[in-house]
């Protein structure tokens, strides 16, 4: 992933699976906090609109994000963002800040893919370094190749014990 992106601009990546339970928030969550140990700017975003998950692993309230700042342009992202304490910073531009989902919308591939997400997405690239976009599974609906289209890169996170390898295929 270091190598990933040598123009050296801003990298924004997409965690998604296969399918549910496969670990990809858990493994988004801890890239993040690695990379800000490393000394990146990094922001983490829960952009699962279905079934979020950020907010019970960092154990925060989940009333205030994503969705929010998407219907109502007055809201400053500044408000949704919190900042996570991790160990070992090496400086003072290091850190992670983590925007949870928010309210479930009824029709989330239709937000995710919209001009306002576009603009956020763009306004939270220009304060970090690095991007990371937890998503739901590939193969249950379309918000991760909507989502995947707009990154440098997917991450495709495997469950060796259980993912079939069609499965891993498909996605």
């Amino acid at each position: 992933l270091q190598f990933s992106n040598l123009s050296g601009a801003s990298a924004r990546w997409l965690v998604t699976s296969a399918s549910p339970g496969e670990g990809k928030t858990t493994t988004a969550a801890n890239l993040a906090i690695v990379l800000a140990q490393a000394g990146k700017r990094v922001i983490l975003v829960d952009t699962d609109l279905r079934r979020p998950s950020l907010h019970r692993l960092f154990d925060l309230s989940n009333r205030l994000g994503l969705t929010n700042l998407l219907l109502d342009p007055s809201l400053s992202l500044d408000n949704a963002l919190y900042e996570i304490p991790v160990a070992g910073l090496p400086s003072a531009n290091a850190g992670l800040w983590v925007l949870l989902s928010g309210p479930l919308p009824p029709i989330p591939a239709e937000l995710l893919g919209s001009e306002p997400m576009k603009a956020l997405r763009d306004q939270m690239q220009a304060r970090a370094d690095v991007l990371i976009l937890d998503s739901p599974p590939a193969l249950a609906v379309a918000d991760a190749t909507i989502l995947g289209a707009s990154c440098n890169g997917v991450i495709l996170v495997v469950d060796s014990r259980r993912t079939r390898t069609e499965a891993i295929r498909r996605a």
